[in-house]
């Protein structure tokens, strides 16, 4: 499954990407996460249908203290390549 998530909230400046890497490692899933120019974040997420719904479970509550998620847009997108790792896009 090839999904992108864009998350609203305070999402930076947080550590916001770091936790989801770590999340998205702890899972299994690959794929990236960056910061937009207007304040939210994107990833690309690929991995199970088990493996997103998990990731996108605990993405809505995120384990970081300062962060605070208050909308994900997501959507399946075929067109996402595979990934053989999770990384963080600067």
């Amino acid at each position: 499954m090839k999904m992108h998530f864009n998350i609203t909230g305070r999402v930076q400046g947080v550590g916001f990407r770091y936790t989801t890497y770590q999340l998205a490692v702890e899972i299994g899933v690959t794929g990236t996460v960056k910061n937009e120019a207007d304040g939210s974040v994107t990833i690309e997420a690929v991995g199970t249908s088990e493996q997103i719904e998990q990731f996108l479970t605990r993405l809505k509550n995120p384990q970081n203290p300062f962060a605070k998620v208050k909308h994900i847009e997501q959507y399946e997108d075929p067109t996402i390549k595979d990934f053989d790792k999770f990384s963080v896009v600067y």
